[in-house]
């Protein structure tokens, strides 16, 4: 797929202004890159999935670093080889990272736009139709849709509930309702 650089520019500019809109074109045109590329390096999908996204937490909470003379799928690929070196390195070394409370708090913040087409679809869904939708998400989108939408926990709960960065939960949270969103509109096709 040509992507076109102006509109790539333009939703760059956009993301490094808080355009939630701009993050999720983001995620959208470059997942399947950065999770193919992660694919093949690891062999397996649940990590690969986790790698990518950890890539985008990463991109998007340092999208004011991004130099628009550069690649940003190359960028992307850079994060994410890092990445997945840092999770060699763990690995062997059998020493686990801890994260203070206030590193947590100084998390990059994605902007919460009201409601996007997703929540729009989600909200219009009868709720017994809605669940079982959600069942054919993988269990850890399945947590996160829980948390935020039955729960009702903010990202700082959900992050805390599953010990993992903010950053992590709001990506981990757009991506499974983009997925959920899929799901319906491919059940209402049949």
């Amino acid at each position: 797929m040509e992507i076109d650089q102006q509109l790539l520019l333009t939703r760059i500019k956009a993301a490094k202004n808080g355009s939630q809109s701009a993050f999720n074109y983001l995620l959208d045109t470059f997942w399947d890159s950065v999770y193919g590329f992660q694919l093949k390096k690891t062999g397996n999908a649940y990590e690969s999935e986790d790698i990518t996204i950890q890539t985008f937490s990463k991109a998007f909470k340092r999208i004011e670093t991004f130099d628009e003379e550069y690649s940003f799928n190359t960028w992307l690929i850079a994060i994410s080889k890092n990445i997945h070196v840092d999770m060699i390195r763990k690995q062997k070394s059998s020493i686990s990272s801890q994260t203070t409370s206030d590193q947590n708090e100084k998390v990059y913040r994605i902007a919460d736009e009201t409601p996007t087409i997703e929540d729009k679809l989600i909200s219009e869904q009868h709720l017994a139709q809605l669940l079982t939708d959600i069942k054919q998400l993988k269990p850890h989108y399945q947590e996160v849709i829980n948390l935020r939408y039955f729960q009702e926990k903010s990202y700082k709960e959900i992050a805390e509930t599953l010990n993992e960065p903010m950053n992590n939960v709001k990506v981990k949270l757009l991506r499974a309702r983009k997925l959920l969103a899929k799901i319906i509109e491919e059940r209402k096709l049949v």
